[in-house]
């Protein structure tokens, strides 16, 4: 996509404010209700932020760290600091001590923003030991202390408008715009380092393949965390275009939010999706219609699969979309036309079945090295299985080793401080992302694993844990799942138990209410129920690549263990070191 030099990621707020001023650019939520904050509105509080930043003495090239949930300010904060010239460095809001201290030190970060007094006290205690952090601003008011962007718009009051123009003006295309922290899966989290470039490039590319989601008088909500480029990327793109965008900093509140709200399409990773499919299960077997929502879901998995659905299937699909699937859009707030999926795979049947019944998730595939989305499924590019064509201006081959290879405006530049690291991934204009994939002839990108996670059974066989695993999590009983085997005999699994799932599978099987999962471990109706879900994953692949034996694990993977990454990605050197014993015990 064409970035010219002298633009960066500030110019949509000035513009959209001087030719859209009364353009409701977002819809805050201000003591439970949802309040429009227009297109000048909002270019006025970024402008005022600006001047109090460039009044305390941050200049072009500083690092400035953000810590917190996603809202309103999260936002305010990101297109200020770019106003003031500053970088802004995400850090995600259930960040240990150790890591929130880790990416200020590796950054350099000159001042924190945070959220609340408990992200305060966790940085007050790391700041002896991070000289370069001057500065500490609190978005959510405390004792004594008033919110950060009251503060900031106070200090900046007697400072030139103008001159804080001429300073964004100032931000070529080239000059870097954020520092996003790897999820750390097999190490220390790394800088990558994204440009005004990058990401311009990538809201293009997004705007083409999503012009009837990205477009004036549409809405999203965004409940991903801001730290995650995949969302940033999306909340960017709705201010460019001016899609209406709201923030909603709990998700305990989804389903009450999305029916307030009424966005016409969200943006989610595909965890959400199983949840919104399993609970969705869960409450017609409860409500004893489980049968009626089984018939429904088996109906929209073949209605997607079926190119030109006859009469038949047709009046069969519409009384099902009365029964059934009229309700499922309903807890999207009734408006929602599709949904948009990345970080990890969807899965077929789930991609079917949202289809099915009248909202497509469009999947992608990207990583925080691209911008976000690299690839993605669109309205004129869908194929259930894949993570859709590359972007405009983005390319994609597969290497002899099977590596998918990327490149484009969007891709990094290279990993702070680490020119080994950006090295090794930047080669011959080719970003090698450690992941494999196949590219089939109508250029359609699908992701079959990772180099570094692929298992190399006893016998000589090359497994893919995630198909199986994606497999295994489609199951309303399992909450995350470990496939495990190299170099053993067999494939085995660690299973999960959905927590908010076990009470009511408790109930349906007659188990005492406080049996906890260690109770029921050795439970033949649980072993039965999980031996089901592994049936049905093994037949995505050959006898020697299914799952032999499984063992279901007391507990949920934790971030506070630090099992898995804030966008749910399993750490599994972490993992199988801390269950050692039970992965022995599968081979015993």
């Amino acid at each position: 996509m064409t970035v010219k030099a002298e633009e960066n990621l500030t110019d949509m707020v000035f513009a959209n404010a001087d030719r859209f001023a009364e353009a409701v650019s977002f819809r805050r939520l201000l003591d439970g209700s949802w309040v429009d904050v227009t297109a000048r509105q909002f270019a006025a509080h970024v402008l005022a932020v600006a001047k109090g930043l460039v009044s305390t003495g941050l200049r072009p090239g500083d690092r400035v760290a953000i810590l917190s949930r996603t809202r309103y300010e999260w936002s305010l904060f990101d297109f200020a600091l770019w106003t003031a010239g500053c970088v802004t460095v995400p850090i995600y809001e259930t960040s240990s001590p150790d890591q929130v201290e880790w990416v200020l030190s590796d950054s350099g970060a000159k001042a924190v923003i945070v959220e609340t007094a408990a992200h305060r006290a966790t940085v007050d205690a790391l700041v002896d030991r991070l000289p370069e952090v001057g500065r500490v601003w609190q978005i959510e008011p405390g004792d004594d202390l008033a919110p950060a962007v009251d503060e900031l718009t106070a200090l900046g009051a007697e400072v030139d408008s103008e001159a804080t123009h001429e300073l964004r003006r100032g931000v070529r295309a080239d000059d870097l715009a954020t520092l996003v922290y790897t999820s750390g899966t097999t190490g220390r989290p790394k800088g990558v380092e994204l440009t005004h470039r990058n990401l311009l490039a990538e809201v293009r590319a997004d705007l083409m393949a999503f012009p009837q989601l990205l477009r004036p008088g549409n809405s999203m909500l965004v409940f991903l965390p801001l730290a995650h480029v995949f969302a940033r990327a999306i909340a960017i793109c709705c201010v460019y275009t001016r899609t209406t965008l709201g923030h909603l900093p709990d998700v305990k509140t989804l389903v009450r939010d999305l029916g307030t709200f009424r966005p016409t399409f969200v943006v989610a990773v595909p965890r959400v999706f199983e949840k919104v499919y399993n609970s969705a299960k869960q409450q017609a077997h409860a409500s004893g219609k489980g049968r009626i929502f089984d018939l429904a879901e088996a109906l929209a998995v073949r209605y997607s699969q079926t190119p030109r659905p006859g009469l038949a299937l047709k009046a069969r699909h519409l009384v099902a979309d009365r029964l059934v699937y009229g309700r499922l859009r309903g807890a999207l707030g009734g408006r929602c036309e599709a949904a948009i999926s990345g970080g990890a795979p969807l899965g077929e049947r789930l991609a079917h079945f949202f289809r099915g019944i009248g909202v497509p998730v469009f999947e992608g595939y990207g990583l925080t090295e691209t911008s976000a989305a690299i690839a993605v499924n669109t309205l004129d590019g869908f194929q259930v299985g894949t993570v859709g064509r590359p972007v405009a201006g983005a390319s994609v081959r597969i290497a002899d080793d099977g590596e998918v290879l990327l490149s484009g405006a969007m891709v990094f530049r290279g990993y702070w401080r680490d020119p080994a690291a950006t090295g090794e991934s930047l080669k011959d204009g080719w970003f090698h992302t450690g992941d494999l994939g196949t590219l089939s002839d109508g250029g359609f990108l699908a992701i079959t694993g990772r180099k570094k996670e692929i298992i190399v059974t006893a016998g000589g066989k090359n497994v893919a844990p995630a198909v199986l695993e994606d497999g295994l999590r489609l199951s309303p009983m399992i909450s995350q799942a470990l496939v495990v085997g190299d170099r053993r005999p067999f494939i085995g699994a660690l299973v999960t138990i959905d927590e908010d799932y076990f009470p009511t599978w408790k109930a349906q099987h007659g188990k005492a209410a406080t049996a906890t999962v260690a109770d029921l471990a050795d439970d033949p109706d649980l072993h039965a129920e999980i031996q089901s879900a592994v049936d049905t994953a093994n037949r995505a692949v050959s006898r020697a690549e299914s799952i032999r034996s499984f063992t279901v694990l007391p507990q949920d993977f934790s971030e506070e263990r630090g099992e898995i990454t804030p966008s749910l990605k399993l750490r599994r050197e972490v993992i199988t070191t801390a269950y050692a014993d039970r992965i022995e015990a599968i081979y015993s």
